[in-house]
């Protein structure tokens, strides 16, 4: 279970980090709500997760997934310029953060 929080919880980081990308994010309620409801859910989250897993390991794959996640959305959307060499280096955080994963 505290896996399954820990990359829901990463998951959150990458909606809150989207949220405060947007240039005309705090000036409208939505994107703030958002904002502050992932924010709160993605620490909630990790904090949990520490209960049951060490924190390096737990903070390290909240970290990569949130990191991955949201360089791939801002590659999906057309924020940032996607190339092979790119999303294979992000296959390799998914890669490590999988790896702690069988090695805890």
């Amino acid at each position: 279970m505290y896996w399954f929080v820990l990359v829901l919880s990463g998951a959150l980081e990458a909606v809150w980090a989207n949220a405060l990308d947007r240039s005309e994010s705090f000036s409208k309620p939505g994107p703030v709500v958002v904002f502050v409801v992932a924010l709160a859910g993605s620490m909630a989250g990790l904090a949990y997760a520490l209960r049951g897993l060490p924190v390096g390991t737990a903070y390290a794959v909240w970290v990569g997934i949130g990191a991955a996640l949201t360089a791939g959305y801002a590659m999906a959307s057309g924020q940032e310029q996607a190339s092979v060499v790119r999303v294979l280096l992000l296959l390799g955080i998914v890669g490590c953060v999988a790896g702690l994963k069988l090695v805890s």
